[in-house]
Formats: structure tokens, sequence, C-alpha cells
């Protein structure tokens, strides 16, 4: 299935709400509250001109003493368990995917030891806050609610967003989402937040990515209002279950929390995340991750870039 592009959006109200409401995933609040909210404010061209960094330090200009780690020398990182491609553990028992090997180069040019927690999203946010991990590695979207919790790196994702449905199901995409179906989200993520405070409808709450979409496949819910990116990794042959229909979203982009008051840590995560997209590595892990960005065009859409405004991608 190709990508729509936000064109379409002239022609969808409830779609159109939901690309300027939905984004990847991560830790957040989903309380409803009493007037509806833009679960994705803060991630727009406005944004990303303010919190991308003009350039970063260079590597060989950081003081790793400087970094307030919780254990010198390594970054203690909690991620989740189950939310291929991205953030998952292997069968032999590794944390893999692509946010998790992306962390893991960045560690290698700052010459830091990367250790792996597994967390739930809702708990993920609030952990990095008070310290209980380092960093917070979860495809998490950057926005304005979250940045008073957290602090966060330069972006290396762009957004995606997924219905996940039976492959027979009357709902064909996003304008389908309406009162009286059971749709399901991850608790405390923004696709919470948006059923929930933008569009007004009680979601079906599940705990992870696992659940949520077991319970598209035995037709207990309608549709599973899903990150794309682990919609992709959930969906196989034989499960009777499709991407009824997938959006990008350049404006918003995803990124690795850090506590807010440690900008030394985040200038090292940058300088590190430059100096991977700058040797071909960001490019590298895209292609191997997202069998559907082979090349540099469908990794950087609609002219979006990981990293600070001066890193420049290898040319190919």
């Amino acid at each position: 299935m190709k990508f729509k592009a936000p064109k379409w959006l002239s022609v969808a109200p409830v779609a159109a709400a939901l690309v300027i409401s939905l984004a990847a995933c991560g830790g957040g609040t989903s309380e409803p509250s009493g007037t509806p909210t833009d679960a994705l404010a803060g991630s727009d061209q406005k944004s990303l001109d303010t919190f991308t960094t003009a350039d970063v330090t260079p590597l060989d200009k950081i003081d790793k003493s400087k970094l307030g780690l919780i254990t010198d020398g390594t970054l203690r990182v909690g991620t989740l368990s189950d939310a291929p491609p991205n953030i998952f553990i292997d069968p032999s028992g590794k944390f893999t995917g692509y946010d998790n090997e992306l962390l893991r180069a960045i560690g290698d040019k700052l010459g830091l030891k990367v250790e792996f927690a597994s967390t739930d999203f809702s708990a993920l946010l609030s952990q990095v806050g008070n310290k209980q991990f380092d960093v917070g590695s979860s495809s998490i979207s950057t926005t304005d609610a979250r940045r008073k919790t957290v602090g966060f790196t330069n972006g290396y994702d762009f957004g995606y967003m997924a219905i996940v449905t039976k492959s027979d199901s009357k709902v064909t995409g996003f304008a389908d989402v309406k009162e009286g179906l059971r749709i399901g989200v991850v608790q405390g993520t923004v696709q919470d937040d948006y059923m929930t405070n933008t569009l007004k409808i009680e979601p079906v709450r599940f705990p992870d990515y696992n659940t949520v979409y077991g319970n598209v496949k035995n037709g207990q819910i309608d549709a599973w209002v899903a990150p794309s990116q682990q919609a992709e990794g959930q969906v196989k042959d034989g499960d009777n279950t499709k991407i009824a229909e997938k959006v990008v979203n350049t404006q918003n982009f995803t990124a690795y929390a850090v506590n807010k008051d440690n900008q030394p840590l985040i200038d090292a995560l940058n300088s590190g995340l430059d100096a991977v997209i700058a040797d071909g590595t960001w490019a590298k892990l895209t292609a191997e991750w997202y069998k559907d960005r082979p090349t540099a065009a469908e990794q950087t859409p609609q002219g979006w870039k990981p990293g600070s405004k001066a890193v420049q991608l290898p040319a190919k």
C-alpha cells in the first residue's frame, strides 16, 4: 500500500483531524479533558524550526564527565519489548529494532555503553523525567505537552499513522472512525489522546501492541488506530488483517527523550546522531529496518531530513 500525502485532507474531515492530532508512539497522558485537544500540538514546521538545532558540538569537544548519567559511561535506556520494527526483543533476548540499533550506533560514536530495560508507554516519559532512565527510546513524537515532562534530541524519524482492520472490514480508512465502533489504542499514546480528547470517542485501551493487534485478529474490536511502523510490524500474511490506510506526516518528528534539565546529554546525543547521519549509518539502518524506504527519496519525503540543520546526508 502506498502512502497518502497530506493533500487528501481537504476531502476527509475526520482524517484531517487525525493528521494534526495523531502521531507515533511513546509515553504520555490520555486523561479526558473538558475541551478538545490537539495531541500533536508542537509538531509542525514552526516546531521543527524552533527545536531543531542549527548545528552540534564536535564529538571531540564533548566532556563525558558532564553528561549526568545514572552510571558513568553507560546510557540506561527505557524502551518497549513488543513494537517491531522499531523497539522489541528478538528471540535471543536482545533489545533491537530501528530506534534501538540507531541509539547503539550513537552510543558507539560517543564511546558509551547502551543498556536497555523494558517499560510501558504510559510510564516511559515520567521515568525519564525523574531519572529512572537516561534516555527514552520508543519512536516518541515530540509535542508541546511532552516537552513539559522531558527534553528531546533532534529528530531521527518522521510521523506515520495507520488504521488496522480485518481484511473484510467495512472500515476502509480514518474517515470511518466514528462513535459506535470499537476502536483500539494502546494506552498512553497520542492515538489514545486523539480518540479521547479530539474526537471525544471512548476507545478500547490495551496495554501493548501484541494485545491490541490480537483483538483485531479475533474480531473483538473493529479497528486499531496505530503508529504505522508498529502496524507494519504486526500485520502478517495469513492473519486476515490489513492496513486499511496510512499517511505520512513530515511535520511530526520522533526523537529520543532525555531529562529536560540535562542539556549536556541532549547535546551529546545530537552530536552522535549527526555523526551517524553523516557517515551513512542512519540511511543504512533506515533501509534495513524499513523495507519500504530503500532509497533516499523514501527516507526523506517532502524534504524532511534527520538531525541538525547543518548535517548533510552523504551523496549516493
